[in-house]
Protein backbone atom coordinates (compact mmCIF):
# COMPACT_ATOMS: atom_id res chain seq x y z
CA UNK A 1 0.00 0.00 0.00
CA UNK A 2 1.42 3.10 -1.08
CA UNK A 3 1.85 6.90 1.27
CA UNK A 4 -0.48 8.17 -1.60
CA UNK A 5 -2.97 5.12 -2.83
CA UNK A 6 -6.04 7.29 -3.59
CA UNK A 7 -4.90 10.64 -4.42
CA UNK A 8 -5.16 12.39 -7.25
CA UNK A 9 -1.75 14.69 -8.31
CA UNK A 10 -1.13 17.33 -10.61
CA UNK A 11 2.91 18.07 -11.71
CA UNK A 12 3.63 21.01 -14.31
CA UNK A 13 6.80 21.45 -16.40
CA UNK A 14 6.61 17.58 -15.94
CA UNK A 15 7.91 16.31 -19.39
CA UNK A 16 11.51 16.06 -17.94
CA UNK A 17 14.19 16.88 -15.27
CA UNK A 18 12.68 17.60 -11.58
CA UNK A 19 8.86 17.75 -12.87
CA UNK A 20 9.16 14.05 -14.70
CA UNK A 21 11.13 12.95 -11.80
CA UNK A 22 8.40 14.14 -9.17
CA UNK A 23 5.73 12.36 -11.52
CA UNK A 24 7.26 8.78 -10.92
CA UNK A 25 8.24 9.33 -7.40
CA UNK A 26 4.34 10.16 -6.71
CA UNK A 27 3.05 6.96 -8.86
CA UNK A 28 4.99 4.83 -7.12
CA UNK A 29 3.82 6.22 -4.06
CA UNK A 30 0.38 5.07 -5.38
CA UNK A 31 -1.05 8.53 -6.48
CA UNK A 32 -3.06 8.95 -9.81
CA UNK A 33 -0.94 11.63 -11.58
CA UNK A 34 -1.64 14.40 -14.05
CA UNK A 35 1.20 15.28 -15.91
CA UNK A 36 1.48 19.19 -17.43
CA UNK A 37 3.55 20.80 -19.74
CA UNK A 38 3.95 22.51 -23.60
CA UNK A 39 5.55 18.73 -25.26
CA UNK A 40 2.73 16.29 -26.21
CA UNK A 41 5.56 13.46 -27.41
CA UNK A 42 7.35 13.85 -24.05
CA UNK A 43 4.17 13.91 -22.26
CA UNK A 44 2.36 11.18 -24.12
CA UNK A 45 5.64 8.72 -23.88
CA UNK A 46 5.83 9.29 -19.77
CA UNK A 47 2.06 8.87 -18.81
CA UNK A 48 2.55 5.49 -21.02
CA UNK A 49 5.35 4.17 -19.24
CA UNK A 50 4.09 5.42 -16.05
CA UNK A 51 1.15 3.19 -16.48
CA UNK A 52 -1.89 2.73 -14.32
CA UNK A 53 -4.16 5.82 -14.83
CA UNK A 54 -1.60 8.44 -15.32
CA UNK A 55 -3.03 11.25 -17.48
CA UNK A 56 -1.79 14.54 -19.10
CA UNK A 57 -2.54 17.64 -20.49
CA UNK A 58 -0.46 19.63 -22.98
CA UNK A 59 -0.76 22.98 -21.93
CA UNK A 60 1.38 26.61 -22.19
CA UNK A 61 1.04 27.87 -18.84
CA UNK A 62 2.44 31.01 -19.55
CA UNK A 63 -1.11 31.45 -21.01
CA UNK A 64 -3.39 33.80 -18.09
CA UNK A 65 -6.47 30.95 -18.84
CA UNK A 66 -4.32 28.11 -18.89
CA UNK A 67 -4.56 27.45 -14.87
CA UNK A 68 -7.94 27.24 -15.10
CA UNK A 69 -8.15 25.16 -18.13
CA UNK A 70 -5.71 22.22 -15.99
CA UNK A 71 -7.78 22.29 -13.50
CA UNK A 72 -11.19 21.97 -14.98
CA UNK A 73 -9.43 19.19 -16.97
CA UNK A 74 -8.37 17.17 -14.04
CA UNK A 75 -11.16 17.95 -12.18
CA UNK A 76 -13.44 16.68 -15.44
CA UNK A 77 -11.47 13.54 -15.88
CA UNK A 78 -10.62 12.22 -12.07
CA UNK A 79 -11.89 14.62 -9.44
CA UNK A 80 -10.86 17.38 -7.50
CA UNK A 81 -7.39 17.30 -7.01
CA UNK A 82 -5.38 16.72 -3.68
CA UNK A 83 -1.83 17.43 -4.73
CA UNK A 84 -0.10 20.05 -6.80
CA UNK A 85 3.04 20.35 -7.65
CA UNK A 86 4.19 23.79 -9.71
CA UNK A 87 7.50 23.10 -10.72
CA UNK A 88 7.06 24.71 -14.27
CA UNK A 89 9.76 27.58 -15.08
CA UNK A 90 12.23 28.72 -17.38
CA UNK A 91 15.38 30.49 -16.95
CA UNK A 92 17.53 33.39 -18.90
CA UNK A 93 20.23 34.98 -17.59
CA UNK A 94 22.78 37.99 -18.50
CA UNK A 95 24.48 41.07 -18.14
CA UNK A 96 22.57 44.69 -18.39
CA UNK A 97 24.60 44.44 -22.02
CA UNK A 98 23.28 41.55 -23.51
CA UNK A 99 20.24 40.46 -21.76
CA UNK A 100 17.34 39.98 -24.40
CA UNK A 101 14.30 41.71 -22.88
CA UNK A 102 12.15 39.63 -24.76
CA UNK A 103 12.83 37.16 -22.48
CA UNK A 104 11.83 39.49 -19.34
CA UNK A 105 7.64 38.76 -20.38
CA UNK A 106 7.97 34.95 -20.64
CA UNK A 107 10.01 34.59 -17.66
CA UNK A 108 7.33 36.13 -15.27
CA UNK A 109 4.52 34.67 -16.94
CA UNK A 110 5.70 30.97 -15.96
CA UNK A 111 7.93 31.56 -13.34
CA UNK A 112 5.84 33.84 -10.94
CA UNK A 113 2.33 34.43 -12.83
CA UNK A 114 1.19 31.15 -13.83
CA UNK A 115 1.88 29.93 -10.36
CA UNK A 116 0.18 32.85 -8.37
CA UNK A 117 -2.75 32.03 -10.32
CA UNK A 118 -2.67 28.49 -10.34
CA UNK A 119 -2.27 28.41 -6.38
CA UNK A 120 -5.16 30.75 -6.15
CA UNK A 121 -7.77 28.36 -8.30
CA UNK A 122 -6.17 24.86 -7.07
CA UNK A 123 -6.64 26.51 -3.43
CA UNK A 124 -10.27 27.22 -3.86
CA UNK A 125 -11.17 23.52 -5.22
CA UNK A 126 -8.93 22.01 -2.77
CA UNK A 127 -10.64 24.35 0.57
CA UNK A 128 -14.18 23.18 -0.72
CA UNK A 129 -13.32 19.45 -0.17
CA UNK A 130 -11.42 20.39 3.09
CA UNK A 131 -8.28 19.08 2.22
CA UNK A 132 -5.26 19.92 -0.19
CA UNK A 133 -1.42 20.23 -0.62
CA UNK A 134 0.08 22.45 -2.66
CA UNK A 135 3.70 22.44 -3.29
CA UNK A 136 6.01 25.17 -5.10
CA UNK A 137 9.73 24.53 -6.82
CA UNK A 138 11.65 27.44 -5.53
CA UNK A 139 15.44 27.51 -6.53
CA UNK A 140 18.82 28.33 -4.39
CA UNK A 141 18.54 31.40 -6.77
CA UNK A 142 15.91 33.17 -4.43
CA UNK A 143 18.90 33.31 -1.80
CA UNK A 144 21.83 34.17 -4.12
CA UNK A 145 22.53 37.86 -4.99
CA UNK A 146 24.14 37.28 -8.30
CA UNK A 147 25.64 39.46 -11.10
CA UNK A 148 23.48 38.83 -14.33
CA UNK A 149 20.48 36.58 -12.47
CA UNK A 150 18.54 38.85 -10.79
CA UNK A 151 15.58 38.42 -12.57
CA UNK A 152 15.14 34.56 -12.12
CA UNK A 153 16.22 34.48 -8.90
CA UNK A 154 14.22 37.72 -7.83
CA UNK A 155 10.81 35.49 -9.25
CA UNK A 156 11.62 32.34 -7.11
CA UNK A 157 12.28 35.22 -4.11
CA UNK A 158 8.74 36.03 -4.95
CA UNK A 159 7.22 32.80 -5.24
CA UNK A 160 8.64 32.00 -1.60
CA UNK A 161 6.86 34.78 -0.60
CA UNK A 162 3.88 33.97 -1.81
CA UNK A 163 3.79 30.68 -0.72
CA UNK A 164 4.65 31.51 2.61
CA UNK A 165 1.96 34.44 2.80
CA UNK A 166 -0.77 31.46 0.78
CA UNK A 167 0.50 28.81 3.52
CA UNK A 168 0.02 30.98 6.64
CA UNK A 169 -3.76 32.63 5.06
CA UNK A 170 -4.85 28.34 4.67
CA UNK A 171 -3.93 27.51 8.17
CA UNK A 172 -6.90 25.27 9.78
CA UNK A 173 -8.14 24.57 6.14
CA UNK A 174 -7.58 21.68 5.49
CA UNK A 175 -4.87 22.33 2.61
CA UNK A 176 -1.19 22.09 3.40
CA UNK A 177 1.19 24.76 1.15
CA UNK A 178 4.71 24.57 1.06
CA UNK A 179 7.92 24.96 -1.04
CA UNK A 180 11.26 22.60 -1.99
CA UNK A 181 14.26 24.96 -3.21
CA UNK A 182 16.68 23.00 -4.86
CA UNK A 183 20.48 24.01 -5.31
CA UNK A 184 22.32 23.48 -8.60
CA UNK A 185 20.33 20.35 -10.62
CA UNK A 186 21.14 18.95 -13.36
CA UNK A 187 17.92 19.63 -15.83
CA UNK A 188 16.87 20.82 -19.51
CA UNK A 189 16.78 24.58 -17.77
CA UNK A 190 20.23 25.38 -18.29
CA UNK A 191 20.15 24.72 -21.92
CA UNK A 192 19.21 28.25 -22.96
CA UNK A 193 22.45 29.23 -21.55
CA UNK A 194 24.36 26.51 -23.47
CA UNK A 195 22.60 27.79 -26.50
CA UNK A 196 24.06 30.97 -25.77
CA UNK A 197 27.61 29.90 -25.56
CA UNK A 198 27.58 30.42 -21.45
CA UNK A 199 28.98 27.93 -18.94
CA UNK A 200 26.21 26.56 -17.11
CA UNK A 201 25.64 25.88 -13.33
CA UNK A 202 26.03 22.16 -13.62
CA UNK A 203 29.43 22.72 -14.71
CA UNK A 204 30.72 24.34 -12.26
CA UNK A 205 30.12 21.34 -9.38
CA UNK A 206 28.79 18.12 -9.21
CA UNK A 207 25.15 18.78 -9.05
CA UNK A 208 21.62 17.27 -7.92
CA UNK A 209 20.11 14.64 -9.66
CA UNK A 210 16.33 15.68 -10.65
CA UNK A 211 15.14 12.58 -8.33
CA UNK A 212 16.96 14.35 -5.45
CA UNK A 213 14.27 16.78 -5.42
CA UNK A 214 11.38 14.40 -6.14
CA UNK A 215 12.41 12.50 -3.06
CA UNK A 216 11.94 16.18 -0.95
CA UNK A 217 8.65 16.83 -2.65
CA UNK A 218 7.32 13.10 -1.59
CA UNK A 219 8.86 14.00 2.23
CA UNK A 220 6.82 17.05 2.20
CA UNK A 221 3.54 15.11 1.53
CA UNK A 222 3.60 12.28 3.63
CA UNK A 223 4.01 14.55 6.60
CA UNK A 224 1.30 13.43 8.75
CA UNK A 225 -1.94 15.78 9.04
CA UNK A 226 -0.64 17.18 12.55
CA UNK A 227 2.65 18.32 10.23
CA UNK A 228 3.61 21.23 7.33
CA UNK A 229 6.92 21.25 5.90
CA UNK A 230 6.81 24.42 4.72
CA UNK A 231 10.77 24.61 3.42
CA UNK A 232 12.71 21.46 2.27
CA UNK A 233 16.12 22.92 1.00
CA UNK A 234 17.63 20.51 -1.24
CA UNK A 235 21.12 21.89 -1.79
CA UNK A 236 24.46 19.74 -3.55
CA UNK A 237 26.96 18.59 -1.11
CA UNK A 238 29.36 20.83 -2.61
CA UNK A 239 27.61 24.06 -2.68
CA UNK A 240 28.60 26.45 0.29
CA UNK A 241 25.43 28.29 0.79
Amino acid sequence: MGSLDGKIAVVTGASAGIGEATARRLVAAGATVVLAARREDRLAALAKELGGNTGYLAIDLAHPDAPAALLADVTARFGTPDIVVHNAAVLHVGSVEDFDLAHLQPMIAINYESVVRSCYLFARAMKAAGSGHIVNISSIGASITAAGSGIYGGLKKAVEMFTDSLRIELAGTGVKVGLVAPGTTSTEIFEPMKADGKAAWDTYIPALDPDDIGRAVLYILEQPPRANAARVHVYSAHEGF
